[in-house]
């Protein structure tokens, strides 16, 4: 069995796809988080500035506390807010990256499944044997990259729960302190 030049060049696109379509995809999650922490400096730098100012008017110490207390609440809030949008972009492009990997392997999977079957077609009598190990084989791989799947989707879904959690429990000592 041999591949001929069309299968070949059709092998070549598709990695060649599949390369930019993950390197679009990392470089779209890149410029969200650039964006985000831009917008994020300059927020803090804007509200410092505002901070400053608003500390240096106090006529005394009690009002310069004061003052303070109130520059605490929405500093915190800014912070889970940013967390919050960091955890997104986050959870946005590994859900990309899965689509992109599960399809990618069900094309593989036929792709196998395909030449197996041509293969076993040419082959002499009594590889039986090996066919059979081959697909036992590919069976286990679905089944490692299924399980494989399943413990990310699991692992994303803790990670987010944990941050959710993480921020109601900062926003209520916030919310407490005050």
């Amino acid at each position: 069995m041999s591949i001929n030049a069309e299968q070949f060049v059709a092998a070549n696109k598709a990695a060649v796809d599949s390369l930019l379509a993950v390197a679009n995809t990392a470089l779209a999650s890149a410029e969200r988080i650039a964006s985000l922490n831009l917008n994020t400096a300059r927020a803090a730098l804007e509200d410092t500035a505002a901070g400053a100012k608003a500390l240096a008017a106090a006529k005394d110490p009690k009002e310069a506390a004061a003052v303070q207390a109130s520059l605490a609440k929405p500093a915190i809030e800014k912070a889970v807010s940013y967390t919050q949008s960091m955890v997104e972009i986050t959870k946005q492009t590994q859900e990309e990256l899965a689509k992109m990997v599960e399809a990618q392997f069900g094309g593989f999977q036929k792709s196998v499944a395909s030449l197996l079957e041509q293969a076993s077609k040419a082959a002499p009598a009594g590889s039986e044997g090996a066919f059979a190990a081959i697909q036992s084989a590919i069976a286990a791989a679905n089944s490692a990259f299924g399980n494989m799947n399943a413990a990310a989707k699991q692992f994303a879904e803790t990670a987010q729960a944990n941050v959710a959690a993480a921020t109601k429990a900062t926003t209520a000592a916030a919310k407490k302190a005050k």
